[in-house]
């Protein structure tokens, strides 16, 4: 084996090969060849599948800097070296099936990366500088132990595919709504309580799945005539049904507010939604509201409300009251083996309880 591993490696540096496939060749260690001299300057793919790997050279970026995608799925790699950054080239990294327990800052120095699959691996948490990852597409981080996403993500301007798919996330960040060329966002079989209401804004969001979240009981207004996968919802136990009408009716308190004899919004929501309105009216460059005078999560919400009336369009900061209607297919639906909910939400204003009739 080490005889045809040196013939393999001599041969793509007499040749000048830019592919060089190590799968299967049960590497303990990075191949000292690799390194030698001044390297595989010419390289620009690497493949080394279901080895042994444990950890990477230091000077991987000095001897292969043309390195454009790098595949090491099933290795037991725990650590990536922080000279990982130095790869300026590198526009794939399959990091897939090893025993990654952390990711280092560096990470973010690979400005040209546009594929970074870090599935079922050992990671708990992922460094802010993911977010520095400007043209990256696609990032996979499914069966995982995640709690949480950085905050920073929504940095990734860039990214159209997000799977986070068999992790510990209880929320996501409402900043991924801000991902306006995000396609497809899978989060199935996590501990999601609720989702953003602004997540499907976008109209470039066309598949949100969130199987199999048993404490996720109602989804945001803006997904509707989207492929949604939401199987085992709301139901304890998962038993494989989907969101149920019953779950997201309109609470007793919205007659109560839209009734003849009290037809006021309540006092936070109006509150607001007047702040609103003075902030984004504000001349450019012209800070009304200082970061002193309101805690940091009312400023964001000020700057991203929690939603907006399918009908009047009035930003809501407090609650809205999802109307859901009945399940259907639809040809994408048929293609990705899921079901899409049709719905609409009207806010808590007088108004929208008058002339939509849901007092009822």
């Amino acid at each position: 084996m080490a005889t045809e591993l040196h013939e393999t490696i001599f041969m793509a540096k007499q040749e000048r090969h830019k592919n060089l496939f190590l799968n299967y060749k049960n590497l303990n260690i990075f191949p000292v060849e690799l390194l030698k001299d001044e390297g595989l300057h010419f390289l620009e793919r690497l493949y080394m599948k279901r080895n042994s790997l444990t950890t990477l050279p230091d000077n991987l970026a000095q001897k292969l800097p043309n390195l454009i995608e790098l595949y090491l799925h099933s290795n037991n790699i725990v650590i990536i070296p922080e000279a990982i950054g130095n790869l300026a080239r590198l526009q794939s990294l399959d990091l897939s099936s090893n025993a990654l327990q952390m990711l280092c800052p560096e990470i973010g120095r690979l400005r040209s990366l546009r594929l970074l699959r870090l599935s079922n691996n050992q990671l708990k948490c992922l460094p802010p500088e993911i977010g520095d990852l400007e043209d990256l597409e696609t990032l996979d981080l499914a069966v995982n132990q995640l709690v949480s996403l950085p905050d920073r993500l929504h940095r990734c301007l860039s990214l159209q595919n997000l799977t986070v798919d068999h992790n510990l996330l209880s929320h996501v960040p409402r900043q991924l709504c801000w991902l306006h060329r995000l396609n497809q966002l899978s989060m199935a079989a996590n501990r999601l309580t609720f989702l953003p209401l602004d997540l499907g804004r976008s109209r470039e969001l066309q598949f949100v799945f969130v199987d199999n979240n048993v404490d996720l009981k109602g989804l945001p207004s803006y997904l509707y005539n989207k492929v949604i996968g939401c199987s085992g919802c709301g139901v304890e136990g998962g038993t494989g049904e989907v969101l149920s009408e019953a779950l997201v009716g309109l609470p007793a308190e919205v007659k109560v507010i839209g009734s003849q004899a009290d037809t006021v919004v309540p006092l936070e929501e109006l509150a607001m939604r007047t702040m609103h309105g003075v902030y984004h009216q504000r001349p450019a460059g012209l800070h009304l509201l200082p970061p002193f005078i309101l805690p940091k999560s009312l400023l964001d919400l000020l700057q991203f409300p929690l939603g907006h009336c399918h009908r009047c369009s009035q930003a809501m900061f407090t609650i809205i009251y999802p109307k859901v209607f009945p399940l259907r297919d639809t040809v994408l639906a048929g293609v990705h083996r899921r079901t899409t909910v049709s719905f609409v939400a009207y806010c808590c204003s007088s108004r929208c309880l008058r002339t939509f009739d849901l007092q009822g």
